[in-house]
Formats: structure tokens, C-alpha cells, sequence
């Protein structure tokens, strides 16, 4: 479940910054600033709603719940977690895999490039 929440979120940001530069021109940086702004509402009201939803297992409410607490304690440090990492991991590795990409698309420039044959 966690790993499908921040898997959610990261497409969101990066579908959005995806098409921003594509369809708009924006550099990497300012495209996925831009898809974080404005995804950030949906990302915080999917992580809110399963976090509310394990608060009542991780505080060990009802019959029973002394045994469900460790998993509810899980699930909310995982949310957590995962929320953080989801906020500022993913715009830094957008940007880094970004300049990879431009990086190895100059290096295929230079080696498609074919020398001048000299002329005597």
C-alpha cells in the first residue's frame, strides 16, 4: 500500500512536469517546481485520508487492538516517510536524470559528428 501511494505521487509530479516541458518549453527544474506546486493539494489529500484511516489501528482502539497497534504504528511512520520522500526525493531525481539525459544526448552530438575530410 505504501509503495503504491508514493509511486501515485511521483507520476503525478513527473506526468506534470513531463508535460510542461513538452508542451510549454520549461526547463527540468522549473517544470517539476511547477508540477509540485500544483500537485501537491491531490498528493497531501491521498496521503491524509490513509493516514486518518490507521490512525484509529496505530492508537489500539477497539477489541482487540493492543494486536493491530504495531501495524497501525507501520502504516503511519510509513506515510510519513514516504510523503517526505515523495516531496523532496523525487523533484532531485527528476532534475538529476534530466541532466543525465542532456548529458548523454551531447556526447551522441559529438560522436555522430563526422571529421572534414581535409582538401590538399
Amino acid at each position: 500500500m505504501l509503495v503504491g501511494i508514493v509511486k501515485k505521487n511521483a507520476i503525478m509530479q513527473i506526468d506534470f512536469a513531463l508535460q510542461a516541458e513538452r508542451e510549454h518549453g520549461k526547463s527540468p527544474a522549473d517544470a517539476i517546481y511547477e508540477g509540485c506546486l500544483i500537485r501537491f493539494r491531490p498528493i497531501m489529500m491521498t496521503t491524509m485520508a490513509a493516514l486518518f484511516g490507521a490512525v484509529p489501528i496505530a492508537l489500539g482502539l477497539g477489541a482487540g487492538g493492543e494486536a493491530r497497534r504495531p501495524l497501525g504504528l507501520a502504516v503511519v511512520g510509513g506515510l510519513i516517510v514516504s510523503q517526505l520522500l515523495t516531496l523532496y526525493l523525487t523533484p532531485v531525481v527528476y532534475t538529476y536524470m534530466a541532466q543525465i539525459q542532456d548529458w548523454v544526448k551531447s556526447r551522441q552530438k559529438t560522436r555522430d559528428l563526422k571529421p572534414v575530410p581535409a582538401t590538399n
